[in-house]
């Protein structure tokens, strides 16, 4: 399986291209940036035509895409987390609009797949990464995060393949 790990963002959006095996791996990560003085129209256009070039060039089998995180408190801004979801939108829309499954994972349950921690630290986090696809360097830290939801759909899809191959069709577990 092929997985297309995303990181929305507006301005910088990480992506992560991971195949899995015994051992998975990285075949390509990296980060997409726009100018941030272009109209939000016009680099969400941009993201969006980078996000179909990585369909096309990589063929993924699933998108597996990082959910906004929304905090709360009298602190708590709207802006990041609707500009993040306007991201995530058009991720949504190019996997669609080329019959590809989404899967959505919240920043807990990423960090839970990777490091079995639900509040791990990002530091944690890429560490992990970093181990576990063998990589020689850490990546930028938007990318780090891209194969880190990559790698959280593999082990969703691996647990849930290994569920279902367990219990025989027509019987449930008690």
């Amino acid at each position: 399986m092929r997985v297309l790990g995303i990181d929305p963002g507006t301005v910088r959006m990480g992506y992560g291209v991971i195949e899995s095996g015994p051992q998975p791996r990285a075949e390509d990560f990296g980060v997409i940036g726009v100018s941030n003085s272009m109209p939000i129209e016009h680099r969400l256009y941009q993201l969006y035509t980078h996000i179909l070039n990585l369909i096309h060039v990589f063929s993924p089998d699933a998108v597996a895409v990082e959910e906004p995180f929304v905090g709360r408190g009298e602190r708590f801004f709207a802006g990041p987390a609707i500009a993040v979801g306007q991201a995530q939108g058009l991720v949504l829309i190019g996997a669609a609009g080329q019959g590809l499954p989404v899967y959505r994972y919240s920043p807990a349950q990423i960090k839970h797949a990777i490091v079995d921690y639900g509040a791990a630290t990002k530091a944690q986090v890429q560490q992990t990464i970093l181990a576990i696809l063998d990589l020689k360097q850490m990546p930028e830290s938007d990318a780090a995060d891209a194969l880190s939801v990559g790698l959280c759909h593999l082990n969703h899809s691996q647990a849930n393949s290994a569920l279902a191959r367990e219990i025989p069709p027509g019987q449930e577990r008690r």
